[in-house]
């Protein structure tokens, strides 16, 4: 297997997404990004250890929610795309990014 550089972009992968795919994750990640601003500004309220402890679970959440939703279009598209053109090496990138999310 071919390491990427990740220094250019010739050796890095990309994806093209639909305007959907793309709009869809982006609005997760504006709603990631506000609520970890609202942590922000509850921890400069001296808001109580409980509260600001829910939220950051709630972020979580979110982040888990956006990584399955992007894991899903991996594995339809890139994952899908790369057996039929013979590339087993796939299966082995899809299994590395399930532990570490795991």
């Amino acid at each position: 297997m071919d390491k990427k550089c990740n220094k250019c972009t010739e050796c890095r992968k990309t994806k093209e997404r639909s305007p959907e795919e793309f709009r869809k994750l982006m609005n997760r990640l504006n709603r990631i990004e506000g609520q970890v601003k609202g942590i922000k500004k509850m921890l400069g309220e001296n808001a109580y250890c409980t509260d600001i402890l829910t939220q950051s679970a709630a972020v979580g959440a979110a982040v888990d929610a956006f990584n399955r939703e992007l894991l899903e279009s991996h594995i339809r598209s890139c994952v899908v795309n790369n057996i039929r053109e013979g590339n087993a090496e796939a299966v082995d990138e899809l299994l590395a990014i399930m532990k570490r999310l795991m």
